[in-house]
């Protein structure tokens, strides 16, 4: 099958268009400030694929800080495969207590919400 042009731009916009989100809530009283990495990401289980973290709000990116208020935090991230079934949460950093949830399933949505 020869493929048009135009399918082919319908094909890249349609992959980059989906996105992938996570609502986060810590488990604190309130009082600990925490950040986001740009090295988290979703690893797909099976692939290895890393998708990548586009976005976050309600939490800065490191090395700035943000106060817990209690009301959690987004993170958007780029799509998953459409293969993927699961898939793990990683913040990737150079010292211990990277945010982290493992063996998350996937749903029909891609809207996530995880408790650390």
């Amino acid at each position: 099958m020869i493929q048009t042009e135009e399918q082919i731009e319908v094909k890249t916009l349609e992959s980059e268009e989906r996105q992938t989100i996570v609502h986060c809530t810590c488990n604190s009283d309130g009082s600990e400030a925490y950040r986001i990495w740009p090295s988290t990401f979703l690893i797909e289980h099976g692939s290895d694929r890393h998708a990548k973290l586009l976005t976050a709000y309600n939490i800065s990116f490191a090395p700035q800080w943000t106060l817990n208020d209690g009301r959690g935090f987004t993170l958007i991230f780029e799509g998953l495969s459409k293969g993927c079934r699961s898939f793990d949460l990683m913040e990737i950093i150079p010292q211990e207590g990277g945010f982290e949830a493992l063996n998350i399933q996937r749903n029909n949505t891609d809207v996530y919400q995880v408790s650390f």
